[in-house]
């Protein structure tokens, strides 16, 4: 039985709806931790969850994602739909209205032109935005008046909630980041570090890798919100840390991401200080097989991108084999005991769009040998496997994290039970998925073979995120190495496949196509490894009221409705 969502009781959700807010900033300071530290407040420049919900502080979308997966909007009067004519019969625009009055945090209006300029900043070309899936399809937008938004399709688009809903598409000011365009974004420090906002909050100091200082909005739109006048967001050290510093010591109000064993959280929460809340939506950690050639011999142009193919990992039979001889039932168990279960999908949810596949939870040593052998790859006097010269020689990387140190361990003795040489490496998580671009040790780079990390995506249909891996979308020198296709995996008949999902109404088939694609990646070829369908769990303190805790868009989703009880 997975760990159930402590926060979603009927009379909790009430209680947060009545509740009174004397006025603005009269709740003080509220503290949150994120043991891995935003390097970026700007998300179409990075897609690693802290910077994103940092950032969700100060910029946000058009609409959001409860955290029952429906769309609520936020800073549209409404979601539209085909029943209220925001949405086109067919299907191939969607037209969103501003609310009225809306002020950016410099006291200046909020306009349709800001829209269009944040999908147009993301879809330039030479920008290498994070988030270029969440605009696939999109032929062009449109602005016939200041609070009217036309999103034109280039075909049906039957999940058009790509471009602004959720917290990876905010609306960014186009007088703050107008000549940030293309390959100077990356150049934009003062833009991309302190965003001009609609949020609840406004920076007052960022330190990238460290902490970043917020206080109240003046201009937020409800006049009685947010309840506290300061935040505090620290970021960096540990998983274990940061659980303590909630419901240990009671120094922080809010931990995120609490990675640790079920019965270390469990003993953190006798304490009495706070309480741990989970809950499951599409997270999934898993491995994945670098396509191309890392080795630090090659030029930066060269190494990790298409120009150069992968020496052994493009063997199938290698991929397969390093999949089928790891043991997943272990790894959930020592890992994430109730808050996990194995998994051998990419999309494990929601329910229309999961395969369900069985094929990897059982362990099976023998059979990896078996097939590395028949593939002709023969193991050495070093018991080291290797073919026409090359080993099976493995730098494994993920980031810094007691849990996913435990399983790079495990993984290594079992990859070394079927003649696989692995080295280790962790790398602090600020930097691991931080997205600079001169840093050797992003996961966008990928400079090893294989790496471990979760991801997810916000909302219910999987369409951008299956769409993170068309040809193109791959990270390289020419985008400042932004991208979302990690592994550069590449196929035209997957791209045809996106295609005919962008065009496909009717949500049995929808769920079909996703389900084809989603094996694509993963049984019939083993590019993407999943291990584990996780829980997400944090922790807040007990004086913290109004915590809703949202798998399907950023935890800090409704921080505007945060109080101290």
């Amino acid at each position: 039985m997975k760990l159930k969502i402590t926060m979603i009781a009927t009379a909790l959700i009430m209680a947060i709806t009545n509740a009174v807010y004397a006025a603005r900033g009269t709740d003080g300071n509220v503290s949150i931790i994120y043991w891995q530290a935003p390097s970026i407040l700007n998300p179409y420049l990075s897609s690693g969850t802290k910077d994103i919900e940092s950032a969700s502080l100060v910029i946000e979308p058009l609409g959001r994602y409860t955290e029952t997966g429906a769309l609520v909007p936020f800073l549209a009067e409404e979601i539209p739909t085909v029943a209220n004519g925001g949405v086109s019969a067919d299907l191939t625009t969607i037209t969103w209205k501003l609310q009225k009055g809306l002020l950016w945090s410099d006291g200046t209006p909020v306009t349709s032109a800001d829209v269009k300029f944040s999908a147009d900043y993301c879809m330039d070309p030479d920008g290498g935005c994070s988030q270029l899936a969440k605009f696939d399809g999109v032929k062009s937008i449109s602005t016939p008046d200041e609070l009217t938004v036309v999103v034109t399709f280039k075909g049906p688009m039957p999940n058009p909630y790509g471009p602004f809903m959720g917290g990876q598409t905010p609306i960014i000011q186009k007088a703050q980041f107008e000549n940030c365009m293309g390959s100077k974004a990356q150049q934009c420090t003062e833009q991309n570090f302190n965003p001009i906002g609609t949020g609840p909050f406004v920076v007052t100091e960022f330190r990238p890798n460290d902490v970043i200082q917020y206080k109240a909005n003046e201009n937020y739109r409800d006049s009685s919100k947010p309840a506290f006048a300061t935040l505090t967001f620290k970021g960096g050290g540990d998983a274990t840390a940061a659980g303590r510093s909630v419901l240990e010591t009671g120094e922080f109000d809010y931990a995120w991401n609490l990675q640790l064993a079920p019965e270390v959280i469990a003993n953190m929460e006798k304490a009495g200080k706070g309480v741990a809340i989970a809950g499951f939506g599409p997270l999934v950690e898993r491995l994945e097989m670098n396509m191309t050639d890392p080795s630090p011999s090659l030029d930066a142009d060269t190494r990790s991108t298409l120009k150069a193919p992968h020496p052994f990992l493009t063997d199938i039979n290698v991929r397969k084999a390093l999949s089928m001889a790891i043991d997943r039932p272990l790894l959930v168990e020592i890992g994430y005991g109730k808050a996990g279960d194995v998994t051998c999908d990419l999309v494990p949810a929601p329910d229309n769009y999961a395969a369900k596949n069985d094929y990897c939870v059982k362990q099976d040593i023998a059979g990896a040998n078996a097939l590395l052998e028949s593939a002709g790859w023969k193991k050495g006097a070093d018991g080291i496997r290797a073919k026409d010269g090359v080993r099976i020689s493995i730098l494994y990387q993920t980031s810094t994290n007691a849990v996913r140190q435990d399983f790079q361990a495990l993984i290594k003795e079992w990859w070394a039970q079927i003649g696989v040489e692995t080295e280790l490496r962790n790398l602090n998580a600020s930097v691991f998925f931080g997205g600079d671009p001169n840093s050797p040790d992003t996961f966008q780079k990928f400079y090893a073979d294989v790496e471990m990390y979760a991801n997810t995506f916000d909302g219910t249909d999987p369409q951008s995120y299956l769409s993170m891996y068309r040809c193109g979308n791959e990270p390289n020198p020419e985008k400042g190495w932004q991208g979302e296709n990690i592994n550069r995996y590449c196929d035209p008949k997957y791209d045809a496949l996106l295609d005919e999902l962008a065009r496909t109404g009717d949500l049995d088939k929808r769920g079909e196509i996703a389900i084809t694609l989603n094996n694509m990646l993963t049984k019939d070829s083993y590019t993407i490894v999943p291990l584990v369908h996780r829980g997400r769990v944090s922790a807040h303190a007990n004086s913290l009221g109004g915590v809703v805790l949202n798998t399907w868009d950023s935890e800090l989703w409704n921080v505007a409705d945060w109080y101290r009880k």
